[in-house]
């Protein structure tokens, strides 16, 4: 699904030039639960964004399904991020002014849906992450753990191929973390999903059916044997 040779991500902060990402060579193969652990700042996060298109490389070559994101035009790249990817963030990024359901109608909009069939599956999703009682709660009236499993549901409400979390369990005590992570990993057991998750928590890292570790922007070690999810 993903093959990245030499990949570096160059940012600039006055005139220092931060190497993000440092000549990262890695495959993942569809259907794979990846976790990649780091410290802040070790460049987890920037390979993530590179990984759901959210960003391009400035050197080297990332492939998905056989398409080079870094030189994909706008529109392709568009497409891709609504129908292939699916974004789960620790701030979880819930509209404060809308119910939990509406959050992931509103994911739902650019496809074109009907209004029906946009409520049936918004419930469909908010059952499927324990929430189906809470769909009409306001983000302010959820916990932290709640926010996030609508932010679960959210991003799965277009069917995406990859699920590409960043740090879904930083704002999180630990219970209500590792509750998050079983859920996240039924969902790539029952869904057939290749799911792509960052973290700087080494317990989460270590039941991962794949744990990678990065520093300074290097990926500095890697379980070789992938599992893979049948579907």
């Amino acid at each position: 699904m993903y093959q990245l040779r030499d990949v570096t991500k160059l940012y600039r902060q006055g005139p220092a030039t931060i190497r993000a990402v440092d000549g990262v060579d890695l495959d993942i193969a569809a259907g794979e639960f990846v976790v990649v652990e780091g410290s802040s700042g070790s460049g987890k996060s920037s390979l993530l964004q590179l990984l759901g298109g959210l960003d391009r490389p400035t050197s080297g070559q990332l492939d998905f399904e056989g398409e080079d994101l870094a030189g994909l035009p706008d529109r392709r790249l568009a497409n891709l991020r609504l129908q292939a990817f699916g974004f789960v963030f620790q701030q979880f990024n819930l509209i404060p002014t809308l119910t939990g359901a509406e959050n992931i109608e509103v994911a739902l909009a650019p496809t074109g849906a009907k209004r029906g069939e946009r409520r049936r599956r918004a419930a469909e999703l908010l059952d499927q992450v324990g929430l189906a009682d809470r769909g009409e709660h306001l983000p302010s009236q959820l916990s932290g753990g709640e926010q996030q499993r609508v932010a679960i549901a959210r991003a799965l409400a277009n069917q995406p191929r990859v699920l590409l979390a960043d740090e879904p369990t930083g704002n999180l005590d630990t219970r209500t973390g590792e509750q998050l992570f079983d859920l996240i990993e039924g969902l790539w057991r029952s869904h057939g999903l290749t799911v792509i998750l960052v973290t700087h928590d080494p317990r989460i890292a270590s039941r991962a059916p794949r744990s990678l570790h990065m520093r300074d922007g290097m990926m500095l070690s890697a379980v070789p044997e992938p599992a893979v999810v049948s579907t």
